[in-house]
């Protein structure tokens, strides 16, 4: 008797969890975020007609790239974000939003994404390497990069700089993060324009004295 009352039981159970009565727990859906190129409110560029700029690779530490957003605490522990992911490669992102701004800055130049195919004469590459990557919901970003201008034919650095950008994270949120990142990767992007410019009046220049 008390078996099958006990299976009467178990299966009104079953039935009701089938049909929704019971709620059953479920993981929260994932969201995705990216970076976004800010050049479009540029006030001033720089001419760079036939110019052909290759970007990347743009190395960042293996911890950081990765699907899960990764937020810094105040004890400089990391916590990644489950839920919270960004919607293509972070290095990948990274050499796009650069490529985007620049074309932005600079007038004329075509810029190409590594891996370029060998067919285009790219005649400068731009390397990166995310050195530091720190952020606090409350605080701001830290971003710091060391990236170098190579001159392709010559195989040679002709540029070298540790730019470091710090940006206010507003809102405090993953959208806000994302925000600031993008920002950051805008000014890295800007002064990478602003050594292009040099280097093609320094060009331009030494044609002059050569003549």
């Amino acid at each position: 008797m008390m078996k099958n009352k006990l299976k009467f039981v178990l299966s009104a159970i079953f039935i009701f969890i089938l049909s929704g009565c019971v709620p059953i727990s479920s993981s929260p859906n994932a969201r995705f975020y990216n970076l976004y190129a800010v050049g479009d409110n540029v006030n001033s560029k720089f001419e760079a007609k036939d110019l052909i700029i290759g970007i990347g690779p743009v190395k960042i530490p293996e911890y950081l790239n990765r699907p899960q957003m990764v937020i810094t605490n105040k004890d400089k522990t990391v916590t990644f974000a489950q839920f919270n992911r960004w919607a293509e490669p972070l290095d990948s992102a990274l050499e796009r939003v650069i490529n985007e701004d620049l074309l932005t800055r600079l007038d004329g130049a075509t810029i190409e994404t590594f891996p370029w195919n060998r067919t285009v004469q790219v005649k400068y590459q731009v390397i990166a390497d995310v050195v530091r990557l720190e952020n606090e919901f409350n605080e701001k970003l830290i971003f710091v990069v060391q990236w170098s201008i190579i001159d392709l034919e010559k195989k040679s650095a002709v540029f070298t700089k540790r730019s470091e950008f710090n940006q206010e994270i507003n809102p405090h949120d993953y959208h806000g993060l994302a925000s600031a990142l993008s920002k950051s990767g805008a000014l890295l992007s800007q002064e990478i324009a602003q050594q292009f410019n040099a280097i093609r009046v320094n060009s331009q220049s030494d044609k002059g004295v050569s003549k």
